[in-house]
């Protein structure tokens, strides 16, 4: 699937089963939540911290899915194209960023 038919593909789920889009506001407060799920899993699956019963049968994989469907909302109700954004990030990062890494000496092996 691509950037644009997930953008299409959550509009219609959410116009047809979701009935309409939460408000912005709830949709940030939304992604927040979303994201501070990833950072529990990645915490304990990868970090320090060890897993509670809770965490157990979280996947990584769904929560990344539940940031990834919230971000794609909060674009649609705002009117962006994430396929031209992203690629205008990585224009902008290659321009910005292309001989700074490689020249980071931190990052070498």
């Amino acid at each position: 699937m691509t950037i644009e038919e997930a953008q299409k593909t959550v509009d219609t789920w959410i116009t047809t089963t979701g009935v309409r889009y939460f408000n912005e506001l709830t949709n940030m407060a939304m992604l927040t939540e979303e994201v501070g799920e990833v950072a529990r899993i990645i915490a304990r699956k990868y970090g320090e911290q060890s897993f509670k019963d809770s965490d157990k049968n979280k996947e990584l994989s769904d929560e990344l899915a539940d940031v990834l469907f919230v971000l794609i909302c909060l674009a649609n109700q705002t009117g962006v194209d994430l396929t031209e954004a992203l690629q205008k990030n990585l224009d902008k990062k290659t321009i910005r960023d292309g001989d700074r890494h490689k020249n980071n000496q931190k990052l070498d092996s």
